[in-house]
C-alpha cells in the first residue's frame, strides 16, 4: 500500500502567509519560516508554498522567502507562483525548492511545462490545476490568475495533457471549496483519479479528519490543507493518528505524545475487533 502524504500549504504574499475563501478576502496568517518549521515538527511530509500575488502582480516569486524557509526544513519543499520561463523554475530550485508548481503560465504556454519537465525531470514538475464547476454544465473548467479568470478549458482534459507533457504530479484545487471548510470535492477527485495516472494532491475544503479520509478514499494520493493548520484546529500529528486508526498508511507521527496516542488507538481498535469476532 502506498504511503499517503499530509501537506500543509502556505499561500504567501509579500513575505507573509495569507488565507482567504475562494482566493479572495485574504487575511494574514503568520510568518512562512515559523509556520514551515512548526509543521515539520508536527510531522508534515512536505510543505507547499504558493506565492498568490506573484502572477496577478506580474512579478517573480520572492526567492528570499524560499531561501529562509529552506534553511529550517529537511522535508521536501514545493514552490509555485510567478513562474513564466524556465529560468524562473531554475532560480526557485537553486533557492531551495525541491519541486516547482505551475498554473497560469502552463495554461497559456503548455510548452513551458514540457521544457521544465525535460530539463529538471518529472519529479520536479508539478502541474497545479485550479478547477471550478462549469456554469450551467457538468464538469469543471480551469481558472487562472488566482481564480479571477476562467479560460473555458476542461480541467480533466488539461490534466491529461499535462501528464503527457511531463508533469510528475497534479496539485488539484477545487476553486468552489477553497477556504470553505465544506470538504474536498470528491466527485472531482474521483474523475481526475480515473482520468490520469499521476499522483493527485487534493486541495480545497478541508475541515475535519474525516474530510482527509474521504479525499484519500476518493483517489487522492496526498491531502493538502491550510486553514485547519494555520488556525490551530488540527496538527499534522493528530491527523496522522486519526488516519492510522482508520487503516491508512502514513509516515509515523513525530512527537512522542502522538506516537503513544497511535499505539493506544491501535490497541483499542484491535481489542474491539477481537471482541466483535467472539460475539
Amino acid at each position: 500500500m502506498a504511503t499517503r502524504r499530509i501537506i500543509p500549504c502556505l499561500d504567501v504574499s509579500h513575505g507573509r502567509v495569507v488565507k482567504g475563501v475562494k482566493f479572495q478576502g485574504l487575511r494574514d496568517a503568520g510568518c512562512p519560516v515559523e509556520l514551515s518549521a512548526r509543521y515539520q515538527e508536527q510531522g508534515a511530509d512536505e510543505i507547499v508554498i504558493l506565492d498568490v500575488s506573484a502572477t496577478p502582480e506580474g512579478r517573480g516569486n520572492q526567492l528570499d522567502t524560499v531561501r529562509k524557509v529552506r534553511e529550517v526544513l529537511s522535508i521536501p519543499l514545493t514552490v509555485g507562483g510567478g513562474i513564466r520561463k524556465i529560468e524562473d523554475a531554475s532560480a526557485l530550485l537553486q533557492a531551495g525548492a525541491d519541486k516547482v508548481s505551475m498554473n497560469t503560465a502552463a495554461v497559456f504556454d503548455p510548452a513551458l511545462l514540457s521544457a521544465i519537465a525535460e530539463r529538471f525531470g518529472r519529479q520536479c514538475t508539478v502541474l497545479a490545476i485550479d478547477a471550478a464547476a462549469k456554469i450551467g454544465m457538468e464538469g469543471w473548467e480551469v481558472v487562472v490568475r488566482s481564480g479571477t479568470q476562467r479560460v473555458g478549458r476542461d480541467a480533466i482534459e488539461w490534466g491529461k495533457e499535462g501528464e503527457e507533457r511531463g508533469a510528475g504530479e497534479i496539485l488539484l484545487t477545487s476553486f468552489d471549496r477553497d477556504g470553505t471548510r465544506s470538504g474536498y470535492d470528491l466527485s472531482q477527485l474521483r474523475a481526475f483519479s480515473q482520468a490520469v495516472k499521476l499522483p493527485i494532491i487534493a486541495s480545497g475544503g478541508a475541515h475535519s479528519p474525516e474530510h482527509l479520509l474521504e479525499a484519500l478514499d476518493a483517489g487522492a494520493d496526498a491531502v493538502l490543507a491550510a486553514s485547519i493548520f494555520h488556525d490551530g484546529d488540527w496538527t499534522v500529528d493528530a491527523l496522522k493518528v486519526f488516519l492510522l486508526s482508520r487503516g491508512v498508511e502514513v509516515r509515523p507521527p513525530h512527537t512522542t505524545q502522538a506516537r503513544l496516542s497511535t499505539t493506544t488507538k491501535n490497541t483499542d481498535s484491535s481489542t474491539h475487533t477481537t471482541e466483535g469476532s467472539q460475539a
